[in-house]
């Protein structure tokens, strides 16, 4: 059997004004603020606005770019800037995605057997999750404890002289751009023992878990944080039906578009509190997983089933990159005819939905939703991978040496400034070629070597330069506001004091 290399895609740039994504934002955004403003009394918070303009931003020449150059023929290469932020930015939450994986497998993971646990949660509690990010770390730790209970009691071990170790990360959508916060946790399938000193000694593997154990887990979990929640006043039960209220003040627009958002529905526009259209076929597979290592109790649910051996590190960080993936995927977002858009399923549904229709302000709405509230990490590290463990480096993996080279070496590959700079981030082009295959460091006329040469951002410069090229000068225009029609509130008055959900009458939008 012949061995083929793997094919070498060369570098396009993105063109991002030439999205279905990008122009419903560009058409419809000055307007959405407007109806948001009417329907809902107050602006949008100031981190949402800077969200959007600068997705608006990302990947336009206009506004300024890096300059590559061949070091051999001199033909030019133009990487426009990027927004680096983590709502539903496609471009960046690919980047950020194949850089979580990278980072997780070549310096965290330890070369263990690693098992995913997937914590979801009734629709009511992700609101409480969405709104309250004290709520959500405080969940994530119960969640972490007592899967690490259940590790230390299957080693036969104790809390003082054993650890186990994980990594968590939110995610914060659904399959429909519906809010759902839900936690995916890379443990290391085991538990460390640690010596007098809390040094790690042995490693204790755990045998497969079996349905009952996760069932008793997930128990656990339901019982710890219903006991929170009462104690600070979020669950208020009721003789005859148990109640769940969450506070929101009038001017917190945010919570008000996700707490519609978590139960599939809308707050804002011809659409207040109704649900989004669903496009049904014959039916197909379940969306949900619903045999195997998974246990479900009162809308919650907890799976276990995939996990990787110590040898599979390329599974692994597939694994990795699939729960760090972005929240939008353009390839699954279309417009029709009548300029609605269209969003397709990944899996179809278990009643046959295969895709959902929306309007461009409808869309607008779950976009907002899905932005993270700043200073909220949503990427933790939990016992012997933790970055305060005294013996972290002696469980992460050993990093790479660095590569020998030469001063001549030096100073044309990454140049003297570069080589004092601590290096935090896994570069570009290295991304490029490890995930996707795309060599960006190769000239694509004489295969010489491309070399960054300049960042541009004086305006003048950069009009100079695309002009030459025969470029836009310009970005893409945003389109001016349209006035929304005058309606009533849906919701009430009472909808500005406070936001009321009963478990009952929402268990059935539960995915």
């Amino acid at each position: 059997m012949l061995n083929v290399a793997p094919k070498t895609y060369t570098y396009e740039r993105h063109q991002p004004e030439e999205t279905d994504l990008y122009k419903l934002v560009q058409s419809n955004w000055l307007s959405f603020q407007d109806q948001v403003e009417q329907d809902l009394g107050y602006p949008l918070p100031d981190f949402v606005i800077k969200e959007f303009e600068a997705y608006l931003r990302c990947g336009i020449l206009a506004h300024g770019f890096l300059r590559a150059q061949c070091t051999s023929c001199h033909n030019e290469m133009l990487v426009a800037f990027s927004c680096k932020k983590r709502g539903f930015c496609p471009s960046c939450g690919a980047r950020r995605m194949s850089e979580t994986a990278a980072h997780l497998v070549d310096h965290v993971l330890p070369h263990k057997n690693i098992r995913q646990w997937v914590l979801t949660f009734p629709v009511q509690i992700r609101l409480c999750l969405a709104v309250r990010p004290k709520v959500m770390a405080r969940a994530l730790d119960i969640a972490n404890l007592v899967i690490g209970s259940h590790y230390r009691n299957k080693a036969g071990l104790t809390a003082k002289n054993s650890k186990s170790g994980a990594v968590t990360l939110i995610q914060r959508f659904g399959g429909s751009l519906n809010l759902n916060i839900h936690f995916h946790q890379l443990f290391v399938d085991g538990c460390y023992e640690l010596g007098t000193d809390g040094e790690p000694i042995d490693f204790w593997a755990a045998p497969l878990p079996t349905v009952k154990e996760i069932e008793e887990v997930l128990s656990k979990i339901i019982v710890k944080l219903t006991k929170y929640l009462e104690r600070q006043k979020i669950i208020i039960r009721d003789v005859d039906d148990g109640g769940f209220q969450i506070p929101i003040p009038d001017e917190d627009t945010l919570s008000k578009l996700q707490a519609t958002s978590v139960t599939y529905r809308f707050a804002t526009g011809k659409s207040k509190g109704k649900k989004a259209i669903v496009l049904r076929a014959a039916t197909d597979n379940d969306h949900t997983a619903t045999k195997g290592l998974v246990a479900k109790n009162s809308g919650f649910s907890l799976h276990a089933g995939v996990a990787t051996k110590s040898h599979e590190r390329d599974r692994l960080e597939r694994v990795c990159r699939y729960i760090a993936r972005p929240a939008v995927s353009e390839e699954r977002l279309s417009t029709d005819d009548h300029g609605n858009v269209i969003y397709r399923f990944k899996k179809p549904w278990d009643d046959g939905t295969t895709a959902m229709k929306l309007t461009p302000m409808e869309f607008m709405e779950r976009l907002v939703a899905l932005v993270p509230r700043p200073r909220v990490h949503l990427t933790r590290y939990h016992g012997v991978l933790g970055p305060h463990y005294k013996y972290r480096k002696q469980i992460v993996p050993k990093p790479p040496a660095p590569p020998v080279l030469s001063l001549d070496q030096v100073d044309q590959v990454i140049g003297p400034q570069q080589l004092q700079m601590k290096r935090k981030n896994i570069p570009w082009a290295r991304l490029l070629s490890r995930v996707f295959n795309i060599d960006v460091e190769t000239c694509i006329k004489c295969g010489g070597k491309m070399k960054m040469i300049a960042a541009i951002e004086d305006p003048k410069v950069i009009r100079k330069i695309l002009d030459h090229l025969g470029l836009p000068t310009k970005p893409p225009p945003l389109h001016p506001a349209r006035g929304p029609p005058k309606q009533g509130n849906y919701f009430g008055d009472d909808f500005q004091q406070h936001f009321e959900m009963s478990f009952d009458n929402f268990n059935q939008y539960a995915d």
